[in-house]
């Protein structure tokens, strides 16, 4: 075996290679960051790291360890890579497959382990090399005290590989700490390489990058952070002043249907406190006392090769507080059905809004989704929602002086993001300002425009 594998590699990643290599033949146990822009390529960098590191090792009875934050999919998929790339090599019948988690070749083991908090890794050693894959997911504790002594007999060496998220994570301690190493000794340890460096070798990647940055909007949380690898500082406002001026349309409020018009609905429902046994049930979102309806009509016009999603023009809103579900059912179905003809409805069917969006997918039919809040499904939302803004294919009508108009700004002023592990986003605004239904339902009516899927004409046209 010879490092021609290696020198197949781009030029960053050979440089990557190179200084992880040394640093194990030369028994230094270094501890390397290597931060590297999403489908940059550092998954096939560690795939062929370790392909050269079983064969040099292939008549020694030792290990290399990968971690990665989850053993489903992403401890299976580097397994599969290294597997693919032991084949393309020609040891295919000569590797052998191990208790569902180990490789062998010869006699070198590489060893494919979950990070996660759960996870029973105790008792492993890492003789050759320790990898620790999305480091900015692994819990810095499971880390510190399971995976970091694997390699404290063997001084082995260790690489962190990633993408940023905020300044708490595993793989930004790493990093900061070996960019103060580098200042004292010279040697480097921290390698990054954003979007623009892997695209300079890529011309595909160059496209698909741009299609992502005019989709998400620059300072989009995951563009910032997995293609121009900047880290998140804290919390805050959820959002900028650029990002509500952006918000803000010039189309006037509506108060019904236009015919040729294609309407979508958001829903957040108010919470109701219920009473069983003597014992008062809050909802599980509470401080959101209020049931707000959002009326978004699809502009169809904008979309072209770049721009492939209409725009939502935001033209009714609906504000109840105080009413009953039971109270509200009559009205939301006549709202959507009769006033509206609304093509979709996304609507909140976490806890007790479970019932009420039963119903309307009763009376309403298949056109209705309901939508349970979860950490990951909010955060989803979330992001969506910050696409669909600072790509300026969302608008709000213009001041009309109603109180549902100036509601809708105080909840957009006021929101706040808490940026949390995994890439996920909590947005809200904070009970002791107010409340964020409006907030919710403008989410909401985002999601229902995205699950919109416009008829196509199939023989004779038929009307709607």
């Amino acid at each position: 075996m010879s490092m021609n594998s290696i020198n197949r590699l781009r030029p960053y990643q050979r440089e990557v290679a190179s200084a992880i290599l040394s640093s194990v033949f030369g028994k230094k146990g270094l501890t390397f960051s290597v931060e590297m822009a999403r489908q940059g390529g550092k998954n096939e960098l560690s795939a062929q790291l370790e392909l050269l590191l079983l064969t040099l090792y292939m008549t020694q009875p030792q290990n290399l360890v990968k971690c990665s934050p989850t053993f489903k999919p992403q401890t299976v998929i580097s397994m599969m890579r290294l597997k693919d790339r032991l084949n393309d090599a020609g040891f295919s019948g000569i590797w052998m497959a191990e208790l569902g988690y180990i490789i062998r070749l010869g006699n070198a083991r590489a060893i494919f382990l979950s990070a996660d908090v759960s996870a029973n890794v105790v008792g492993n050693t890492a003789h050759i090399l320790l990898e620790i894959d999305e480091s900015q997911d692994v819990s810095r504790e499971k880390y510190t005290k399971e995976f970091k002594p694997m390699g404290a007999t063997t001084n082995v060496t260790t690489v962190h590989y990633g993408t940023t998220w905020d300044d708490s994570t595993l793989l930004e301690e790493v990093k900061q700490t070996n960019l103060e190493l580098e200042r004292k000794d010279g040697v480097k340890r921290h390698f990054r390489y954003d979007w623009q460096e892997i695209a300079s070798y890529n011309p595909d990647y160059l496209a698909y990058v741009e299609a992502e940055r005019e989709r998400l909007g620059e300072n989009h949380p995951l563009f910032l952070t997995q293609y121009r690898l900047l880290p998140i500082h804290g919390g805050g406002g959820f959002l900028s002043r650029q990002q509500l001026a952006q918000l803000n349309g010039e189309h006037m409020r509506k108060h019904s249907s236009e015919r040729g018009k294609v309407y979508v609905a958001g829903i957040d429902l108010a919470g109701e406190a219920e009473v069983e046994e003597g014992v008062y049930l809050s909802s599980l979102k509470p401080h959101q006392d209020s049931t707000v309806v959002t009326i978004g009509e699809l502009d169809f016009s904008i979309c072209d090769d770049i721009q492939k999603q209409p725009r939502v023009c935001v033209v009714e809103h609906y504000w109840w507080t105080g009413e009953k579900h039971t109270r509200l059912y009559p009205r939301l179905v006549d709202i959507l059905k009769n006033v509206w003809h609304c093509r979709k409805v996304v609507v909140d069917a976490t806890g007790i809004g479970q019932p009420v969006s039963s119903f309307l997918r009763k009376a309403l039919g298949s056109k209705v989704s309901a939508f349970t809040f979860t950490a990951r499904a909010k955060s989803e939302l979330g992001f969506n929602l910050l696409a669909a803004i600072n790509s300026g294919r969302l608008k709000v009508y213009a001041g009309d002086g109603s109180d549902e108009h100036r509601e809708f700004w105080n909840e957009m002023e006021r929101a706040k993001s808490q940026f949390r592990p995994s890439q996920t986003v909590n947005f809200y605004v904070s009970p002791a300002e107010g409340h964020d239904d409006f907030l919710m339902s403008l989410a909401l009516v985002v999601e229902a425009a995205n699950q919109y899927e416009p008829k196509t004409a199939v023989g004779r046209v038929r009307g709607e």
